[in-house]
């Protein structure tokens, strides 16, 4: 008994030296991003949330949120970007053994995900893309969850989809969950909630909601989209919407499952982040 303790401890103690790592990767990743922009950390703000507790073998693990707010200071211009960590703490003895953050588990895609506008030939109407509603809607909720609209666990497609839907982009396609993008509670389409196929259907639909892909993040406007493959192995994990720009001009953004409001667009210091991170960006074409 005692050795298999000590194995465990072993095991957790490599785990946790590993996260660690990773952790002050992050922080100087973010650091040498705010450098290469001329800006700075000029406070940091953190209020924590409880979440659950549980008792696992001899140790005690606690699930919580921390809730970061960065005042930023850039050529004179001051403004407040947030995220919010998820987190496990396990104690042992009475002390903090690990605290970690944890991983986002992306799903695995189906080949039917992989959305295209072929055999989608309905008329949908023209649309004026309200982008300031946009915002204010990934504003409002970029840290909370609308009961209008389905939770999904990882929810940063749903999110953007009813941040684009509330600036005005019309749904097509029902009930045909591999064709069009939409969204009826109880259904939706793929493109409406998984990540790599909002990006198939921004890259190919021609009609309803549409997108021209750029590939300058300052041409972005608010209420654009921003594409993200962390590993770079082709299959797009991630979406943003931006919803401000820094005093040089680049895209802030907001999302959900790294609840993020105004954090840069580049994603540096995501603890998904990777060297080989590729990037697709839309600007919403509502001509």
């Amino acid at each position: 008994m005692k050795k298999q303790l000590a194995d465990k401890l072993e095991e957790r103690t490599e785990q946790f030296l590993g996260r660690r790592k990773t952790k002050e990767e992050k922080i100087i990743r973010k650091l040498e991003s705010l450098a290469d922009r001329e800006a700075e950390v000029v406070k940091v703000m953190a209020t924590g949330k409880i979440l659950t507790k549980e008792r696992a073998d001899e140790h005690d693990v606690l699930y919580y949120d921390v809730h970061l707010k960065y005042l930023i200071n850039q050529f004179g211009s001051m403004y407040v970007e947030e995220e919010v960590e998820h987190r496990k703490a396990l104690f042992y003895k009475g002390g903090v053994f690990e605290d970690v953050e944890l991983p986002v588990i992306f799903p695995e895609d189906d080949p039917s995900e992989f959305t295209t506008d072929e055999e989608l030939q309905e008329e949908t109407r023209a649309f004026n893309y309200d982008r300031l509603k946009a915002v204010r809607y990934a504003e409002r909720w970029w840290n909370d969850y609308n009961p209008a609209y389905k939770k999904f666990q990882v929810d940063c497609t749903n999110f953007i989809s009813q941040c684009l839907h509330q600036g005005g982009a019309p749904m097509r396609g029902q009930p045909n969950r591999g064709k069009g993008w939409w969204h009826q509670y109880s259904n939706w389409s793929y493109s409406w909630a998984v990540a790599n196929s909002l990006k198939n259907y921004l890259q190919s639909s021609k009609a309803g909601l549409k997108a021209i892909e750029v590939h300058d993040p300052q041409v972005l406007k608010l209420g654009d989209v921003i594409c993200y493959d962390f590993q770079g192995d082709g299959r797009f994990d991630h979406n943003t919407i931006v919803t401000g720009k820094d005093a040089a001009g680049m895209p802030l953004v907001n999302a959900h499952t790294y609840n993020s409001r105004m954090r840069y667009w580049a994603y540096e210091d995501s603890s998904a982040y990777t060297p080989n991170i590729k990037y697709k960006m839309f600007t919403i074409d509502d001509a």
